[in-house]
């Protein structure tokens, strides 16, 4: 098997990879190094790996020819930067996109397994199912949420096998540690680590469904090599564990050394994960539990 890896040197991305190649892949990764909140990237030696802008169309297409699979993680992928830079977070999430379905399309890849956000939410009534109404915030989620939209036209107009994933709040093993909109848990340990303060955005009782980034590898594979029905594909799966936290509980897990700063705009207050489409289609379910994450890694 031949897969192709968009942002593989990322944090989940370089996760995937490592499975794939665990498994026997042939893996080619993109991947231009952009993303700010990371404070490495993993490039794993194995693998066949450009520096290449997903939307660079001349240089990236012929790297498409001979793939089964491509796993399409790079993005613009936090929410306070595409506020802050609107159009730079809808060129990269949605031409990006564009772009990677058209080189797939060309080369007769078998699947697109597409790494979406559960930010596609926003206020909706949760647990959240896919069957309820996207309600984007922010210019990220609307660019993730187009990212689907091209995913669906492209399976019903080109039939190109697509599957678009919702990650909840992914943690773990690489995750981003830089600035102050990388992710939670990475911030939090951060911290500890620097003897500095937990700092807790607004009143910390806003709650997410956190989700092992070891558990979102296990879904993207399952998605590429599990047998389904023509009906499954074109359509959006949330990855998620379906239980969620405050940041405040979060916290507790990891210091009393807190402090509060100002609330951010444009963020959900709650989200928490119906799986059972996941679950019922591929088989899957998550394993970890992140109180047992986070505790072996004090």
């Amino acid at each position: 098997m031949k897969s192709l890896v968009t942002g593989g040197a990322g944090f989940i991305g370089s996760n995937l990879v490592d499975k794939l190649i665990e498994l026997g892949h042939d893996v080619i990764v993109i991947d231009n190094e952009s993303a700010e909140s990371n404070e490495q990237f993993y490039w794993n030696d194995k693998a066949q790996n450009y520096k290449y802008d997903i939307r660079d169309y001349e240089n990236t297409r012929p790297l498409y020819d001979g793939v089964d699979y491509v796993f399409h993680l790079a993005a613009e992928s936090r929410i306070q930067p595409a506020i802050e830079n609107p159009i730079n977070a809808i060129s990269l999430n949605s031409v990006g996109t564009c772009t990677i379905l058209q080189c797939a399309r060309e080369a007769e890849v078998k699947r697109v397994i597409y790494s979406s956000t559960s930010s596609g939410y926003g206020m909706n009534p949760y647990p959240n199912v896919e069957t309820q109404p996207d309600d984007c915030l922010n210019p990220y989620s609307v660019s993730k949420v187009n990212g689907e939209k091209l995913c669906k036209m492209y399976t019903d107009l080109f039939g190109v096998k697509t599957i678009s994933f919702r990650y909840f709040n992914i943690y773990g093993e690489r995750q981003p540690l830089r600035g102050q909109y990388a992710p939670v848990i990475g911030i939090f340990l951060r911290q500890r680590s620097a003897g500095e303060p937990l700092t807790i955005v607004g009143d910390g009782e806003q709650r997410r469904d956190f989700t092992y980034v070891g558990d979102v590898v296990t879904a993207n594979v399952l998605a590429a090599t599990a047998e389904v029905e023509d009906s499954a594909f074109g359509q959006v799966y949330n990855i998620g564990t379906g239980s969620n936290y405050s940041v405040n509980q979060v916290a507790s897990m990891i210091s009393d050394n807190t402090v509060n700063i100002p609330p951010r705009i444009g963020e959900a207050r709650t989200s928490l994960a119906d799986n059972n489409k996941m679950r019922n289609t591929f088989g899957w379910e998550p394993k970890m539990k992140l109180e047992d994450w986070i505790s072996g890694h004090l």
